[in-house]
Parts: structure tokens; sequence; C-alpha cells
């Protein structure tokens, strides 16, 4: 396993890490959860991502009493969370804790973040999404207040315009707060824009570091989805029908198998492909992996044996394929 800095931070992430959206709670209970973290654990993984909408808050909760019966020491792994949606109903008095950033959510989300997790600090804690009906200095300074009271380590943005990272550091700067220092966003071969150009200037200003998200384009580019959507995939769960247009568009899946003869030529799987492809970006400081199963697991992480094959000449064809 390669372990990176998170942007200009001294805190080193493995480039492949495991997360639990769609999996822990929807597919996944503790056994089966503690199984796969177990295989990302035993193939170098040190980073663990997660957010309080995951399946409610139960995401937490499955994953932490996962850790607990693993018995990992807390300084061996990095976890995250991610604020902002929130999980209370609206009409029982919830109606500052959905949908925001506000000071009072926050105060109070982290901590019943904690709780679920059963750990007296996260690692990296996320804003899920900007909140534009909250001022930013009111954001920025509840979570650099968290991070003072060492309920979080570091503090980042996931899904944030480049304008409003820059803003968030501006006013951190200002008042000598803790500023954010990573930002989550969808990177794969058909989610680039943001990434690649959006934040350019932002890794040279700033030293941002990135915690990507959807490798695979929610499984597109995993290739099992060429001939239908197949039963038991994530597609088929209730809730997600909105991946069904997006996995089975016929533009998007004659470039998978173009990707497909490049992956065959490698002797490596698509996804493994997808996933090195990724890492191959040195602005990308961890790819965020997800899997049902450990044989997924151990799949994903043999991406690692195509990361160190993945020359100049294997980008260019993988680039033309999708172009």
């Amino acid at each position: 396993m390669e372990y990176r800095r998170l942007g200009r931070s001294g805190l080193k992430v493995s480039v492949l890490s495991f997360g639990s959206w769609v999996s822990f709670g929807p597919q996944l209970d503790v056994g089966k959860a503690a199984d796969c973290l177990a295989a990302a654990w035993d193939a170098g993984v040190n980073f663990f991502d997660n957010a309080e909408a995951y399946a409610g808050g139960e995401s937490e909760r499955i994953m932490g009493e996962a850790i607990e019966r693993l018995g990992w020491p807390r300084h061996a792994y990095v976890v995250s969370t991610k604020l902002f949606w929130g999980i209370h109903d609206e009409h029982h008095g919830g109606v500052n804790m959905k949908n925001t950033l506000n000071r009072k959510y926050l105060m109070q989300a982290i901590d019943a973040s904690l709780d679920r997790f059963g750990l007296d600090f996260v690692d990296l804690l996320f804003c899920h999404r900007a909140d534009p009906d909250t001022p930013v200095a009111e954001t920025v300074w509840a979570m650099s207040e968290i991070v003072s009271a060492g309920k979080a380590l570091y503090w980042g943005t996931s899904e944030w315009t480049a304008d409003e990272i820059r803003t968030a550091i501006d006013v951190a700067e200002r008042h000598h707060l803790h500023a954010p220092v990573m930002e989550q966003p969808q990177y794969n071969l058909f989610e680039r824009r943001r990434v690649e150009r959006e934040y350019a200037r932002l890794y040279e200003d700033h030293g941002l570091g990135l915690t990507t998200w959807s490798p695979l384009a929610s499984g597109l580019l995993s290739g099992k989805y060429l001939d239908g959507v197949p039963e038991g995939s994530r597609a088929t769960l209730p809730g997600y029908e909105w991946l069904r247009d997006l996995l089975t568009d016929a533009g998007r899946n004659a470039k998978v198998r173009k990707l497909a003869d490049i992956a065959d030529e490698l002797e490596c799987t698509l996804s493994q492909l997808a996933i090195a492809w990724c890492a191959s970006n040195p602005h990308v400081s961890t790819v965020i992996t997800g899997a049902s199963r450990p044989e997924q697991v151990e799949e994903n992480m043999g991406a690692m044996d195509v990361i160190e094959r993945f020359d100049a000449d294997v980008k260019g064809r993988v680039e033309a394929a999708v172009r």
C-alpha cells in the first residue's frame, strides 16, 4: 500500500481507502461489515470513510461496532464522517437540524456522530454540502471550534465549489482559525471537470487534499452493467432507482467496452483499471472504494498492482477510450 499526505497536512492516508456509502446498513450488518473492513485493513488501508446521513446514522454505528469487534488500536486508523443532511424530522423540532451547516446543528451533530461511533474523536470531518442559507463565517467558526475541542482533527468540505472553498479558507486565515484542508468530490473517468479544472488553483495556492469518491461511477466502470442491471446490485435497492438510467446509458457502456480491452491487455479487471486511473492523479490523496463482500474489497485492492504500471502510454489509451 502507498500512503500519501492529505494535501499539505502532515496526515498520511492510504492511497486506496474504504467507504460505507450504500453498503453499511442496507446490505451489511456488523458482522459482514467487519469482514470487509478486515479485508481492507489486511491490504494496508488506514482510512475509512463514513457520513451521518448514510443509512440515517446506522452506518456510523455499524462501523464503530465493527472496528471495536476487530480490536484495532485507535492510533492505527483514520476515520471520517460528514455533516449536512441531518437525520431529524423537521416536523418534530428538527427545523434547524436538516440541510444546514448552522452552529447549532454542527455542534450537536458531531456529538451524536461520536456517540454512534463510540469514539472520542473523528480524524476527518467534512461539511457534506455547502449551505447557502448559513453565513460561511458561522460554519467556519463552528468547524474550527470542533477541531479546537479535539472532536475532529481536520475539517474539510464535500462537493463545494472552488469559490466556496476559497471563501472558507479566507475567513479562517483572517481570523486565525482552523481552515479546511481537504475536499471530497466525485471523481472518475466520467466525472472530471471539478477535480481537474475547477479546483486546479486550490492545489497550488492552498495545498488542498482530495479524498475522492465513486471511482467506478456507481458501478458503471466495473462492467457489470454492460448487459443490463443484475439482481442484487445497488441499482435494484429501494431509493436508488435514479441509478438505473446512469448505469444503462448506451453511450457510456460503449466506452466501458473499449476500456475492457485495455484491462484485458493489462491482465486486470475493469474496476482495477478505473481505480488506478483515479489514483494516477497526483492531487488525489486517497481513492475511496466500496464493497459489499470481502472478495470485492480484495479485487479493488488489486488496483495497487495496476497503479505501478500506469504509465503515460496506458493513461493515453484510457483517455482515448472515453473521449
